[in-house]
Order: structure tokens, then C-alpha cells, then sequence
């Protein structure tokens, strides 16, 4: 299925199999330092149960559509969620409120992809949007189809969409989840675009912190998934694609493990890879190479004739009702 929430995107996995890494000095493995005795079994629970949102396709007017809807304890999970987030002090937020959900959800599908595809709403709980042709580099990834102009093609759209203006954040727009899973790359016409607008970032932060952290959930998937020798060049790649200096030397101020609580979000933002292999490849190596990136040719920013970023001020003042 295209369209996916957080919890349901990634796979099962025995925390504590995956992520002893030896001892850290004071005789306690890496998982039992952050994460107290049993918690980890419950943490992988929680994540696996936290569906905020429901999705399956559909054909609509002979058209496939993906229906997404807002389960009857949405708005709770959302809550606690959001509650852990601000704890922890990771940036991001659930829309909790149905509602502000909708709107934000079908206002960034229109204005990202609203040249090629159609969202509408269908009940008090539920947004529709077209399929879009294609797979998520997150199933290329894991099948060993993933390759290079894949990643330009992401990056360059990802940078497209955050040149939209956007009233909600009174400033540039940015995902808040802009992992493998939720760009989706069409190989007939080597066009990326951006799915999943469930997730929007502290909107106090500026710009460019929130765009580093765009970049950094994508890297995180390539840093904790890819072999070892194809992970570097691919994350280069990306970057080099992106572009912008200023957004990658403050993703270099992003590019460390976390502590305490933030833990359990990295490790679902990662699938629970291995924090020495992340810790070994991630700071050391690419933070050194991240500010070598050249700028990418103009042409990037506009991939399709009249989708350029402008004011999005219209696109949210759309409603899917």
C-alpha cells in the first residue's frame, strides 16, 4: 500500500536483539543505558499500535485512490504522541484535531502534487487522494533497486517543495516525515513527489533547522539500511542534489545519536538499526563530507512547466469539503 502511517511503516523488530552493541564502560549495554528493563519490548509495541490513521485504496471513477482516515481514538494516541514528543524535545508534532489534519493534509497533497492528481474529502473523517504511480524508494531500498538518479530525483523535489511559502509556518514549507517511505518515484517519467502530510514541525524553529531535519530523516534510512559500501556515495548524492549549503551545514549540527526518551523516535525513524553502525557511519564520516556538496543546476527546482513554488496561501485556504 502507498500511503502509510508511521507506526505501520516499519517492520517488527526484538529491540533487544538488534541493538546491544557491546558495553559502553559502565557494564550496561547501549538499549539498557537509554531505555530501562522491559520498556524496549513496550516501546516496540507501542509503535507497531500507534495507527493514528487508517489507509486502503480504492477505485473511484476508474480511478485508484488511496482513502485515508482518522481512526475513533486518533485524536488520543495523537495527544500522547505529541506529549512524548515534547518530552523528549523532538520537533515535530501530530495533527491531533481531525479537522486541522484534513485540511493540512489535502492543502499540502494539492499543492505538491495538485498539477497531476486530485484529493478530496469523503466523510467527516477521511481524505481521498489519487494514487500516485510509482514506488517508494523505501521498497526500492529494501529490494536493491534503489539507484542514484533515484535519489537526485528525490532531492530535487524535496527541495522544490520546500521553496513553497507556506501561512502556517509564516515561512518557507517543510514535511516534518520526509523519509524513503513517503516519496514516492515514477520510473516511466523519473519524477519523485512527496505523500503523508500527517506530521508538521514545531513551527517555532526556523527554516533552515527544519529543512536540515527533513534531510536528515531521509539520510537516516539510507545510513541505516544501505551496505556498507554504497551508503556514502548514495547519501552524497542526495545532498549534492539538494544543494542548498545553508540547510546541509545546519544538518551537520543535526548528525548525532540521541539520548533518553528521543531514543525510541530514532529508533523507529531508523527501523531500529544498529546504533554503532549509524554511530560509526553518521557523524564521523558524513558530517565531514556533507559540506563538500556543490549546488545542483537551476533546472532542479522546476521538474514539471507551471508547478514552480509561489504563495501557497490559496492552496490552504482549499477545502476538501
Amino acid at each position: 500500500m502507498q500511503a502509510t502511517d508511521t507506526a505501520s511503516r516499519r517492520d517488527k523488530v526484538d529491540l533487544n536483539k538488534t541493538m546491544p552493541i557491546g558495553k559502553n564502560g559502565n557494564g550496561l549495554t547501549l538499549l539498557e543505558r537509554f531505555i530501562p528493563d522491559g520498556l524496549s519490548n513496550a516501546a516496540t509495541t507501542l509503535v507497531d499500535s500507534l495507527k493514528i490513521n487508517s489507509t486502503s485504496e480504492k477505485i473511484r471513477r476508474r480511478r485508484r485512490v488511496v482513502v485515508k482516515r482518522r481512526n475513533i481514538y486518533g485524536e488520543q494516541l495523537a495527544d500522547l504522541a505529541n506529549l512524548y514528543f515534547r518530552m523528549s524535545s523532538i520537533p515535530i508534532r501530530f495533527w491531533s484535531k481531525v479537522d486541522d489534519w484534513r485540511r493540512w493534509e489535502a492543502g499540502c497533497f494539492k499543492m505538491l502534487n495538485g498539477d497531476r492528481f486530485r484529493v478530496f474529502a469523503s466523510g467527516a473523517r477521511t481524505v481521498c487522494e489519487e494514487k500516485l504511480p510509482g514506488k517508494s524508494l523505501w521498497d526500492h531500498m529494501n529490494r536493491g533497486t534503489l539507484t542514484r538518479q533515484m535519489l537526485e530525483a528525490a532531492a530535487h523535489e524535496i527541495r522544490r517543495a520546500h521553496q513553497f511559502w507556506n501561512d502556517e509556518f509564516d515561512g518557507p514549507w517543510s514535511h516534518g516525515d520526509a523519509g524513503m517511505t513517503n516519496v514516492i518515484y515514477n520510473q516511466r517519467t523519473g519524477r519523485a513527489r512527496l505523500i503523508d502530510f500527517e506530521i508538521i514541525h514545531d513551527k517555532s524553529l526556523p527554516a533552515t533547522v527544519r529543512h536540515a531535519d527533513d534531510l536528515l530523516v531521509f539520510l537516516l534510512d539510507i545510513v541505516g539500511i544501505v551496505p556498507g559500501q554504497q551508503w556514502l556515495p548514495f547519501a552524497l548524492r542526495f545532498l549534492n542534489a539538494y544543494g542548498n549549503l545553508d540547510v546541509i551545514a545546519e544538518l551537520k549540527n543535526q548528525l548525532a545519536l540521541p539520548n533518553g526518551m528521543a531514543w525510541i523516535w530514532w529508533g523507529v525513524r531508523t527501523s531500529f538499526a544498529n546504533p554503532g553502525k549509524v554511530k560509526k557511519r553518521q557523524p564521523a564520516t558524513l558530517s565531514n563530507r556533507c559540506g563538500q556538496t556543490s549546488p545542483p543546476e537551476a533546472a532542479c527546482l522546476n521538474q514539471l512547466p507551471g508547478n514552480e513554488p509561489r504563495n501557497a496561501k490559496s492552496e490552504f485556504a482549499y477545502s476538501c469539503d
